[in-house]
């Protein structure tokens, strides 16, 4: 029989469908604790002595500008939910055949570096080339850690009962990306240069990176459950946490912060700012009674937080609460909203 061929959307592949592929994959080394899954960002390798390898990959697909520092940021994010920290980082670095200028290549360098270097990385190699049919510039960063192995995090370690906590907010990184690669077309709807320049700073504030609160977490909490939502956004990020965990969850949908910049993109735009991509927001399961301490404890380093919602069995399903208390499905999708844009 002919296979069909399907027509892929922009951004991550269906759950399912990855899913049947990742399930063909065979783990040959005992040593791995975590391979490829749903949910779980980062591969765990047992090594000697007390600590675990943490490696994660993660390209940089959307964003031109700032794009050396984007590459790193979001491979940290990914790996300190796991409890490690970030040692040593490379990249694959594919350059557009005819945008590419030396100023270009100089500042992606440049960019990576001075990145790592402010969170004690080390960059240790990769691979730069001018790649046909291209027109932005694309940065895949590859990067290693370690974590005590009594202090590893897994997505999957979200249980019945747990809270559900956000910081920061959400559509954070889509901000910025908007803001910085769309910035003539935000003219255009007469917003002002100082809305558009809000917009592009949400890179460094409320900013994209979540090292600080995970550190907060992770070394002062039995934290559960870490995740970073990228794209597909928060919906899809809490979807991922519990197909890693296998629960449900209730989300109160008047509980997550939307804030004023990205709500004026989601109208603009028509974006669904649940569903768009959120790098800076981190989500943490916790215990029941640990979340009022948590959220205390991030507040107090001025780090936005609030219970967002709570675990429940699989069986429950995905369910969000509207402001009029009534409660539906939560729909999520692995196509992130900001590729309508692009």
């Amino acid at each position: 029989m002919k296979r069909v061929h399907e027509k892929f959307a922009l951004g991550k592949l269906k759950h399912d469908y990855l899913a049947q592929l990742l399930s063909n994959i065979e783990v040959h080394d005992s040593r791995v604790i975590m391979g490829s899954k749903i949910g779980e960002d980062a591969a765990i390798i047992d090594i000697p002595g007390e600590n675990y390898l943490v490696i994660k990959t993660d390209p940089i697909t959307f964003a031109t500008d700032e794009i050396g520092y984007y590459s790193v940021i979001v491979n940290v994010n990914d790996l300190v939910c796991t409890g490690a920290k970030p040692k040593w980082f490379q990249s694959t670095i594919l350059l557009p055949e005819k945008l590419t200028t030396n100023e270009m290549i100089d500042k992606i360098f440049k960019n990576i570096h001075d990145t790592c270097k402010s969170m004690d990385i080390t960059v240790v190699g990769g691979h730069t080339e001018i790649t046909p049919r291209l027109d932005r510039p694309i940065i895949i960063g590859s990067l290693i850690g370690e974590v005590p192995k009594d202090k590893l995090v897994l997505t999957s370690g979200a249980e019945k009962g747990d809270a559900l906590i956000l910081t920061k907010g959400i559509f954070i990184e889509g901000t910025s990306i908007i803001g910085r690669e769309k910035e003539k077309e935000l003219i255009t709807h007469e917003l002002g240069y100082d809305f558009i320049k809000r917009c592009q700073d949400y890179l460094f504030d409320p900013g994209i990176c979540v090292l600080k609160e995970a550190l907060l977490a992770n070394n002062n909490f039995k934290i559960k459950s870490c995740h970073d939502p990228t794209e597909g956004g928060i919906y899809t990020g809490v979807a991922e946490m519990t197909i890693a965990s296998n629960t449900g969850v209730i989300i109160e949908e008047n509980k997550i912060n939307i804030l004023r910049e990205p709500k004026v993109l989601s109208e603009i735009f028509n974006i669904n700012p649940y569903n768009t991509i959120s790098s800076g927001s981190l989500l943490i399961a916790v215990n029941q009674e640990d979340s009022p301490g948590l959220i205390d404890l991030l507040r107090n380093n001025k780090i936005d937080a609030e219970q967002i919602g709570i675990f429940m069995s699989k069986a429950k399903g995905l369910v969000v609460k509207k402001e009029d208390g009534k409660t539906d499905q939560l729909i999520y999708s692995e196509t992130d909203e900001i590729t309508k844009l692009f």
